[in-house]
C-alpha cells in the first residue's frame, strides 16, 4: 500500500508561497499570551529534503509522534503523487543519519549505532542501499562484512565507521566509492562498492598513515591525508601518476593547518584553505605547474564553508562563507543570478540553495529568518514557480518573537567579543536574562533561528549568546585560546559579558541565569565556582564537570594525544579547572539533565556532579533522561528537558 496511512502530510502542506510570507510579515493584532511550551520542545517535523536527479522526487525525514515517536525516511513522487515510507527508527539505539540520492530510483542511508564495550560508550555507523519505492523491504547492507573480513589482519576488528562514501560515481550508477578500515585498524582501504549486491573491489589498499581520501570530479583517486596519531604530523599528499608526493605538511596540535576541500572539474585545479595572516581564506592550486592563486578571503573573520559545485558543469563555482553577503561568494554567476533574484523576493530572509536537480531547473531552497522557523520551498526556474514544501516548527508564529542584534563587547583586557542580543516583546529593561554560552567551544553561534533562543525569549527572556574566545571563524589565535584555557580566560569572557549586560542597562541583577549544553553546560557549572553571587541559577546539559576524567577517558580512543594537548594533563591543573572539585564554593542553584546513552560527554559526568552536591548540602535537581544522547533527538527527552528547565527557570525568573 503506497502513502495511505500519512498521505496528507507533504501533499497537504504544498501551497503558494505567497500564503507563507503573509503569515510571516501579518501585522495584525495578537495575543499577548506566550506560546505554549510544546511549540520550543517539539522536533522538527520535517528535515533534510533532497531532491533525485530527475528533480521529479524528493527524500526527507517526517518525526511523527502519532501514532507513536519515530523519525521515518520518506519519498515523495511529485507527479504521481505517491508516497514511500522507507526506514523508520524510535532515535534510541538505531538512528537515520544521512541519505542521499545516488540515482534516480535509488537512495544510499547511513544509520548511526549506538555500541558500548565494558563502560566505553560510542558510535558504529552502517551503510544501506534502497530504491526509492522499497516500502516494507529490507534495505541492502552495502558493506559485506563476511566477504571484506577476510583481508583483515586482525580477526576481532570490527570497522566502526562504514559510511564514509568518498565519491557518488556519477558515471558509473551502479557504485560508489568508499574508504574502510577492513585490513588495519583506522587505515582505510578504498572499495568499489557494487549498490544492488554489495560485492565490493578493491580500488587501492590503506597505507602511509592515510586517514582520509580524495577523488577528483572524475572519480580518481587523487588525493590521501596521513595523520600520526602519536605526534600530530599531518600531510596532504597527491597522488602524480603512480607516485604520491607531498604538497602540504604540518603539526595539527602546533601549527596552523591546511584544509582541502576539493579538485575543479580540471583534475589540475585543486581548491584548499590556509592561513592569510590569521585568518582561514581560500585559494586555487594548480597541481601541474604549482602555481598558487588567492579566491577569496575576509579580513576579519575565516572564510568558513565548502565549496559550491554546478551539477550541470561539475565545477566548484563558489563557497559558503557566513559573513558574505547571503552566506556565499561565487566567482561563477551560474547559480548568483538565481540566489539574488530570491534574495530579491524574500529579503526579510536567509534563503539558501540545498538541491537541485541535475539539470539545475528544479531546486530546494531553505529560508528562515531571527524570527521565522525554518521553511522548505520547492523551485522551478523553467515555470517561475516556488512553492513553500514544509515548515519545521509551524506551531511557532514569528510574531511572538523578536529579531537578534549582533553586538560587540569589550573584555578586560581589551579583547573585543562578538555575540547575538535577543530581548523579548513583553516588559521592559531590565529584563531577566539568560547567558546562553555555545557548545564545543570549538563552535560558534549565528544570527538567524534559533529554536532555545525563541523559547527563552518567548518567556519574556533577554537572552546573550556570545562568541566567546576559543569560538570558530574569528580567526586562528583566537580559535586557539581554548587551548588548555577552559575555566580560565574563557571562563572570564561570559563574566565580561554578563557584566556588559549588566551596564547596559539589559539585565536586572536579581535575575539571571546561565544555561548551556555540552561545553555550555560546563561553563555554566563552572561561573557558580568561579562567581558564585552573580547568578540566581544555572543549567547544565550534557555538560562536562571533571577535566580530569575527560583524559582519562580518553586513553581508550585514537585522540588521546590531541585530547591531553586540547585539555593539558597536569591532574592538578584539570581539577583546579574542574567545577566537579569545587562543590563547597556554589552557591547557586543547579538543574542537571543528561542523557543515559550520551556517546559524547559521559552520562557519569553529571551523575558525578549530581552527587558531589547533593553530598555537600546544595541546591541541585538532577534529571537523567531515558535512552538519551548528546542532541536531544528523542521527542519523549526534549519533551522533558524543556518541561524541567521551564519549572526550573520560572522558579527563579519569573
Amino acid at each position: 500500500m503506497k502513502g495511505s496511512l500519512f498521505a496528507c502530510s507533504l501533499v497537504c502542506l504544498v501551497v503558494l508561497v505567497t500564503s507563507t510570507i503573509s503569515v510571516a510579515n501579518a501585522q495584525e493584532e495578537t495575543s499577548s499570551e506566550p506560546l505554549p511550551l510544546s511549540a520550543f520542545s517539539a522536533l522538527p517535523e520535517n528535515i533534510k529534503p533532497a531532491l533525485s536527479p530527475s528533480g521529479n522526487r524528493i527524500a526527507f525525514v517526517q518525526n511523527l509522534t502519532q501514532p507513536s515517536e519515530m523519525s521515518v525516511l520518506t519519498t515523495y513522487d511529485l507527479k504521481s503523487q505517491d508516497m514511500y515510507y522507507l526506514l523508520q527508527s524510535d532515535n534510541e539505539k538505531i538512528k537515520i543519519n544521512w541519505f542521499r540520492w545516488a540515482t534516480e530510483d535509488r537512495l544510499v542511508i547511513s544509520a548511526r549505532y549506538e555500541s558500548k564495550q565494558g563502560t566505553t560508550r560510542f558510535y558504529e555507523t552502517r551503510l544501506f542501499s534502497m530504491k526509492f519505492d522499497d516500502q516494507g523491504k529490507e534495505p541492502v547492507n552495502l558493506i559485506d562484512w563476511r566477504r571484506l573480513s577476510r583481508r583483515s589482519t586482525n580477526a576481532y576488528h570490527v570497522p566502526q565507521f562504514q559510511d564514509s562514501v568518498i565519491d557518488w560515481l556519477k558515471d558509473d550508477p551502479e557504485h560508489i566509492l568508499v574508504e574502510i578500515d577492513i585490513e588495519v585498524p583506522t587505515v582505510p582501504s578504498v572499495y568499489k562498492i557494487n549498490l544492488e549486491n554489495a560485492r565490493a573491489q578493491r580500488i587501492e589498499r590503506g597505507k602511509r598513515q592515510i586517514r582520509d581520501w580524495r577523488t577528483d570530479r572524475q572519480g580518481n583517486l587523487r588525493l590521501g591525508v596521513s595523520l600520526d596519531y602519536d605526534d600530530g604530523e599531518k600531510k596532504i599528499l597527491l597522488k602524480d601518476g603512480d607516485d604520491w608526493r607531498t604538497l602540504f605538511s604540518y603539526n595539527v596540535m602546533t601549527d596552523k593547518g591546511v584544509v582541502p576541500l576539493g579538485f575543479g572539474v580540471d583534475p589540475a585545479i585543486l581548491y584548499y584553505k590556509a592561513y592569510k595572516g590569521d585568518y582561514l581564506a581560500l585559494y586555487r592550486l594548480n597541481t601541474k605547474t604549482g602555481d598558487t592563486e588567492e579566491v577569496y578571503s575576509d579580513e576579519h573573520y575565516d572564510v568558513d564553508g565548502g565549496l559550491i559545485y554546478s551539477t550541470v558543469t561539475n565545477d566548484a563555482i563558489g563557497v559558503r562563507h557566513s559573513q558574505a553577503p547571503g552566506g556565499r561568494y561565487y566567482w561563477n554567476d551560474r547559480l548568483e543570478n538565481l540566489e539574488t533574484q530570491l534574495d530579491q523576493a524574500l529579503p526579510d530572509f536567509n534563503n539558501s540553495l540545498v538541491s537541485f536537480s541535475d539539470d539545475e531547473m528544479i531546486y530546494l531552497m531553505y529560508a528562515e529568518s531571527d524570527t521565522q522557523p525554518g521553511v522548505y520551498f520547492l523551485g522551478n526556474r523553467e515555470q517561475g514557480a516556488l512553492d513553500v514544501l514544509f515548515q519545521q516548527y509551524p506551531q511557532i508564529t514569528s510574531d511572538k518573537l523578536t529579531g537578534h542584534s549582533k553586538v560587540k563587547m569589550k573584555m578586560r583586557d581589551g579583547v573585543e567579543v562578538e555575540g547575538y542580543l535577543t530581548l523579548p516583546k513583553q516588559g521592559k529593561a531590565p529584563y531577566p536574562t539568560i547567558i546562553h554560552p555555545h557548545g564545543g567551544p570549538g563552535a560558534r553561534d549565528y544570527g538567524g533561528f534559533d529554536y532555545w533562543t525563541a523559547y527563552f525569549s518567548n518567556k519574556g527572556y533577554a537572552v546573550i549568546r556570545p562568541n566567546f574566545r576559543g569560538s570558530q571563524g574569528y580567526g586562528y589565535s583566537f580559535s586557539e585560546s581554548q587551548m588548555k584555557s577552559w575555566g580560565l580566560q574563557m571562563q572570564d569572557d561570559l563574566t565580561d559579558v554578563t557584566q556588559w549586560m549588566l551596564d547596559q542597562g539589559y539585565a536586572d541583577p536579581e535575575k539571571m541565569c546561565i544555561v548551556g549544553a555540552s561545553y555550555g553546560g560546563y561553563a555554566a557549572l563552572m561561573a557558580t565556582v568561579k562567581t558564585p553571587e552573580m547568578y540566581q541559577c544555572a543549567v547544565s546539559f550534557a555538560g562536562v564537570a571533571n577535566l580530569k576524567d575527560v583524559v582519562k577517558r580518553s586513553r581508550k580512543f585514537t585522540n588521546n594525544e590531541f585530547v591531553k594537548n586540547q585539555f593539558g594533563d597536569d591532574y592538578d591543573d584539570l581539577e583546579a579547572r574542574s567545577p566537579y572539585y569545587h562543590v563547597e564554593k556554589i552557591k547557586t542553584p543547579v538543574l542537571l539533565v543528561h542523557g543515559n546513552e550520551d556517546r559524547v560527554v559521559d552520562v557519569e559526568q553529571s551523575r558525578d556532579m549530581a552527587e558531589e552536591l547533593k553530598d555537600a548540602g546544595k541546591s541541585v535537581k538532577y534529571v537523567e533522561l531515558d535512552a538519551g544522547d548528546h542532541y536531544l533527538s528523542i521527542q519523549r527527552n526534549r519533551r522533558e528537558f524543556f518541561k524541567e528547565m521551564d519549572a526550573f527557570l520560572s522558579q527563579y525568573l519569573d
